[in-house]
This record gives C-alpha cells, sequence and structure tokens, in this order.
C-alpha cells in the first residue's frame, strides 16, 4: 500500500486522491495545508489521517512515503526538492517546475535518493491516448497536425478586477501555455517526439502572462500547431493530418472520440476511445505500479520514458516562453 500525503487542498487534489483510492493501491494519510482548519476540512472524509501546517513536520512523518503536490507552480520545485531530500517519492502536478534547471535538479536528486519522480500530465496515461499512438502511422506519413486547447478561467475575472491571482501571476509561474498548453504540447512530443524548433505566439495580458496563444512545433517534415488559451473558450477539436486521410479527435486533454477519415476509400473508422468519469485513475494506476514494482525491467524502462518526456516538454515550453517574452520570478533565480 502506498501512504500518500497532499500538498494542496484545491479541487484537483481531490479528483487525484479519489482517483488513488479507486486504484486500491493508496491511502492518505497526511495533508498539509498552511491552515490547519483548511487541512482538517479536506481529509476528514478519508478517515485516519494526521494534518500538518509546516513542511518540516509533513515530510518527516515516517510512514508517509508518496507525496502528491498541487501548490502554486512556482512553489513545485521547492516543495518537491524537500520531499526527496525526506526519502519520500513525489508526484508533481503539471506543469511540474518552472525552467529546465528546475527540472533537472530534482530528476537528479531523485536518482541519488533513489526515489521516484512523476509529473502528473494525466493526458499521456489514458488508454485513450495510448490507442491513438498505435493508430499513428511512421512518422513520413504525418503531414501535420492541429491541437487545441482552451478554456475561460473564472479567476481571469479577478484580473480583470485589477487582481492578480496566482494562476496569472508570474510570480506564481502561471499562464495559458505553462497550464492548459501542457496538454497539447505533451500530446505532440509523446506522438511525434522532441521538435527542431518550437516558438510561441502569446497575448499577454494585464499581468504581463500570457491569456491565450499559438504555438508552432516544427519537425523534419511537417508542423503541430498548437492554440490555447486560459481568457476565452475553444469548441475547436484537435486533428493529425495524414497522407491518406485525417484523425479527429474531439479534445486533447482527454480523448473521448476519434474518427479517422479515409481520403481514398472515402469512409470514417472509428477508434475504440473512451473516458473514465474521473480521467486521473490511470496515471494514479501507472504510478503506482512503478512505485509498488521498483525493480521490474520493464516498468522502470516505462518509468525513465516518462521522465525523459518531461524533461523535453519543460524545456520545450520553456523555449515556447522565451519566445514570447514570457518571464517568470523563477528565471531570474
Amino acid at each position: 500500500m502506498i501512504n500518500l500525503g497532499i500538498i494542496g487542498t484545491n479541487w484537483i487534489t481531490d479528483q487525484f486522491v479519489q482517483a488513488a483510492h479507486e486504484t486500491g493501491n493508496y491511502q492518505l494519510v497526511a495533508v498539509y495545508s498552511r491552515k490547519l482548519e483548511t487541512a482538517q476540512t479536506f481529509g476528514e472524509k478519508y478517515g485516519d489521517v494526521e494534518y500538518a501546517t509546516d513542511l518540516e513536520t509533513f515530510f518527516a512523518l515516517e510512514h508517509l512515503n508518496t507525496v502528491y503536490i498541487a501548490s502554486p507552480n512556482s512553489l513545485h520545485f521547492e516543495q518537491a526538492k524537500q520531499g526527496i531530500l525526506a526519502g519520500k517519492n513525489i508526484i508533481v502536478e503539471k506543469p511540474a517546475f518552472s525552467t529546465p534547471k528546475e527540472m533537472a535538479e530534482i530528476i537528479e536528486l531523485a536518482n541519488q535518493k533513489n526515489v521516484f519522480f512523476f509529473e502528473a500530465a494525466r493526458n499521456i496515461h489514458e488508454r485513450a491516448f495510448k490507442t491513438v499512438a498505435d493508430f499513428l502511422p511512421l512518422k513520413n506519413q504525418i503531414i501535420g497536425a492541429d491541437f487545441s486547447y482552451m478554456k475561460y478561467s473564472s479567476r481571469y475575472d479577478k484580473v480583470l478586477a485589477g487582481q492578480e491571482p496566482n494562476v496569472f501571476s508570474p510570480h506564481f509561474s502561471g499562464g495559458a501555455l505553462v497550464d492548459l498548453g501542457v496538454y497539447p504540447i505533451y500530446a505532440a512530443l509523446a506522438w511525434f517526439g522532441l521538435p527542431n524548433e518550437s516558438i510561441y505566439y502569446g497575448q499577454k495580458i494585464a499581468t504581463d502572462v500570457d491569456g491565450i496563444g499559438t504555438g508552432i512545433l516544427r519537425y523534419d517534415h511537417f508542423d503541430v500547431t498548437i492554440r490555447t488559451g486560459k481568457i476565452g473558450d475553444s469548441f475547436q477539436q484537435s486533428e493529425i493530418y495524414l497522407t491518406n486521410g485525417t484523425l479527429v479527435m474531439n479534445a486533447i486533454n482527454s480523448i473521448d472520440e476519434a474518427v479517422f477519415h479515409d481520403r481514398n476509400h472515402q469512409r470514417r473508422e472509428k477508434l475504440s476511445v473512451h473516458q473514465l468519469e474521473n480521467p486521473m485513475i490511470e496515471e494514479a494506476e501507472n504510478f503506482a505500479q512503478v512505485i509498488l514494482n521498483p525493480t521490474d525491467h520493464k516498468l522502470g524502462t516505462e518509468y525513465e520514458e516518462w521522465v525523459e518526456l518531461s524533461r523535453n516538454v519543460n524545456q520545450v515550453i520553456y523555449d515556447m516562453r522565451k519566445s514570447a517574452g514570457i518571464v517568470f520570478d523563477a528565471d531570474e533565480e
């Protein structure tokens, strides 16, 4: 059994804990929050849970072996580092870290301390995502792709009112690209590999981060267009263009429908995909299998592939952010 602790008491943390419990491999044993009342309100429905209002006490809990971190983006690095030094496995909600330097340090430290680091980019762990991966032909049969994920954030209302919420703050490594843009970028790199060039045209809002933007990932023989945003809604589907047709997906963040339109035979092939009610179950299960079977060679290889993918996604996002002139406090440290 994995004894799970959590940092961050928002809705996504609750969804992960529910998913983790549903796999049967985890038990929530500890909750950290700066306010005891907040921690207790979150944990009371999960049974016998310990609470901590300082990280030193939290990470010192001996029976705690794995920590899920879903705090503001800029806090991930120091919290993950502290957890690894305490001998804990670390699951960090996307985007895991602000810079390639932070990412490299955590990966190296996790290896040194013989613990696991996972970035919780759930879409690549879904069975539907893997079904699409199995369907795709060789790269020389791909001529392009267009991925979109844009959803209005209610916190933008605070920006319009003159405030600076964490998700739209450069001090907390916020903005559209590093939040919703992670999903299409993960998809592109998981399916097509590391691009030769990455560029982003982001439209800055009052807080000096991007509210909406368009990116281009350039490969040898095709380009992938990335559209993302948190100040508007998109109902656009995502598509992959092949030499003999087009694969159309209802979404890139969580695929519930995928249809291939064959140009030559004028037929439609519907892929067998579906979305679970809780979309975090599959990633929680995948992480658990690695943690519970640390000597399994196949799982170890898969884990290393996830880590390298996380590293590459982090680098691409950093390059895209730099091309758009989006600067975080973390860049200066």
